[in-house]
């Protein structure tokens, strides 16, 4: 896949995740073999206002070779000036999140809140387009509810009003993430367009990815919650064996990555989340997880889980 000058070699990608795709955990999904990693969304408005926690998320790792970051809103002339914003000059791709459901986003005005207002949609695509250089792509889903499913709409939209590539979560927004992904609908948004497109939703293994391309035609993968505690889940998509990857020293390396970057405090409260689905499905682990849970010394929790994993 190739998006503007950019290449890809895997054409498989870590979603952005809010909370989740920090720069530590993006880094090692990369090393697993991961093609890039988007970060979680940014909120153009809140970078507009030089919000000191909206700017941490725009820290990148040095084996990010493709850095794609993702910001949200509504403003056209807010989404327009953050794109040509020197705080963006880092990144090679810059993605437009029109598809997050969480209420607080949709509330405002902003994720798939925009797949119910095209005109505007469009406006802001393209005074993204005409503020920078870098590919412009925009993530989408499926449609609004069951009674809006306008992806193919809004996918032609998409690439009328300039963007580069374009990614869709085959679910509506009223879906969340409930339910079997519409592999239908990602289809059709594939044969409506000719810029790249990225299939999102249910990629959890080798099978599920090769069936989504298969039967979509699309480009490459997003892997979202599939990655979650599971970042060798990259290794197997992309060729590799994932038997070989050690998850106690990923956890190490997760913690070692955030620690280089944010304060105690913060990696602290942001890690236990991680630790709890790295320990997930191992036998055994529910008193693990309750310790994990629990237990202030992140140190002390790196003890716990290691000596649990060796006895395990």
């Amino acid at each position: 896949m190739k998006i503007g000058n950019i290449e890809f070699k895997n054409n498989v990608i870590l979603a952005p995740m809010a909370g989740v795709t920090d720069v530590a955990f993006r880094s090692i999904c990369i090393d697993c073999g991961a093609d890039a990693a988007v970060t979680e969304m940014v909120s153009a408005k809140a970078l507009s206002y030089n919000n000191e926690r909206t700017e941490d998320l725009l820290v990148t790792a040095d084996n990010e070779r493709i850095k794609i970051v993702q910001i949200f809103g509504h403003e056209p002339d807010v989404m327009a000036s953050i794109c040509s914003s020197p705080r963006l000059d880092k990144f090679d791709i810059i993605d437009i999140n029109m598809g997050c459901p969480a209420p607080k986003i949709v509330s405002n005005g902003d994720g798939s809140a925009l797949m119910k207002d095209i005109g505007l949609a469009s406006r802001i695509i393209k005074a993204c387009v005409a503020s920078t250089n870098k590919p412009i792509t925009v993530k989408f889903r499926s449609g609004y509810d069951d009674n809006s499913i306008n992806a193919v709409e809004f996918a032609k939209m998409c690439e009328e009003s300039g963007a580069s590539a374009i990614t869709i979560h085959g679910r509506t927004r009223t879906q969340m993430y409930g339910g079997q992904v519409d592999l239908d609908v990602i289809k059709s948004v594939k044969d409506a367009v000719n810029i790249p497109v990225i299939a999102s939703g249910d990629v959890v293994d080798k099978a599920s990815m090769d069936r989504t391309l298969e039967y979509t035609g699309c480009d490459a993968v997003m892997v979202g919650r599939g990655a979650l505690g599971s970042p060798e889940i990259f290794a197997d998509l992309t060729g590799g064996d994932s038997s070989k990857i050690d998850r106690f020293q990923l956890i190490t390396k997760h913690i070692a990555g955030l620690r280089e970057i944010y304060p105690e405090n913060f990696v602290s409260g942001h890690i236990r989340k991680h630790l709890l689905w790295y320990l997930k499905g191992y036998a055994g682990s529910s008193k693990i997880k309750l310790q994990v849970s629990t237990e202030p010394s992140i140190d002390k929790v790196l003890e716990i889980i290691k000596e649990f994993m060796q006895n395990r």
